[in-house]
């Protein structure tokens, strides 16, 4: 299989190409320069692993939750190549992705995963591994106050995300014991847009050019971006 993967959903910008199973990446922490730079670092990266658009089976996108403007640049670049290429595509979560960073790279099974989402609230999900080590949202993802997000049942908890650098007081005297350490000084990459890409593809949740749209979880923002296009 051959996938081409893309994440800029918040201040990092970052891009894969998975060939049977290899995978070469980059990421840059490139705040407002998403548009600028996501389309070179396809070029390079297509380039290094001697592929073509018309080459690659499926592509994948971190299609949010997120930062407005970063989700749209994503969607169309995303939907640019399917449309150009006829290829289908898989939308993956980006607090699904930053979970299965968590489990990459620190081997951990259980995380709660949190945007800043600003005004007051945060983008949450709380994801588990399962036993195929995938990770998946245990419920419905959520935009909401930080002290109002939902306890998990059990302990030994990894926060990851930028609500933790932000409400670090008020999620930990929510959670408590539960959550054992939290990082938030980390995004979302394109390798783990990729690895979940790869398995949603295979279990056939790949959709058409023209289905490709940012989950903004806030719908009133959603409607307002709407109307701006028209």
């Amino acid at each position: 299989m051959k996938l081409l993967a893309v994440d800029t959903s918040s201040d990092a910008c970052s891009a894969a190409v998975s060939v049977d199973g290899q995978i070469i990446s980059r990421f840059e922490i490139a705040p407002r320069r998403h548009a600028e730079i996501l389309l070179p670092m396809l070029d390079e990266l297509l380039h290094e692993a001697g592929i073509s658009v018309a080459q690659l089976d499926v592509l994948a996108m971190g299609c949010g939750p997120g930062a407005f403007t970063g989700l749209r640049v994503a969607a169309g670049v995303t939907q640019g190549l399917a449309f150009g290429a006829d290829l289908p595509v898989v939308m993956v979560s980006t607090l699904t992705a930053l979970a299965q960073r968590g489990w990459r790279e620190q081997r951990t099974k259980q995380v709660l995963a949190g945007f800043d989402a600003r005004l007051g609230e945060v983008y949450w999900s709380a994801c588990q591994l399962d036993e195929a080590g995938f990770m998946t949202a245990t419920g419905n993802e959520r935009v909401c106050r930080p002290e109002d997000i939902p306890m998990p049942d059990s302990a030994n908890w990894l926060g990851l995300g930028s609500a933790w650098q932000v409400y670090s007081d008020v999620l930990s005297d929510r959670l408590g014991a539960r959550c054992l350490d939290w990082q938030g000084d980390i995004y979302p990459h394109a390798i783990d847009i990729s690895v979940l890409g790869e398995h949603a593809y295979a279990a056939g949740q790949a959709v058409s050019a023209e289905q490709v749209l940012p989950v903004y979880l806030r719908n009133d923002v959603a409607r307002k971006m709407q109307q701006q296009d028209v």
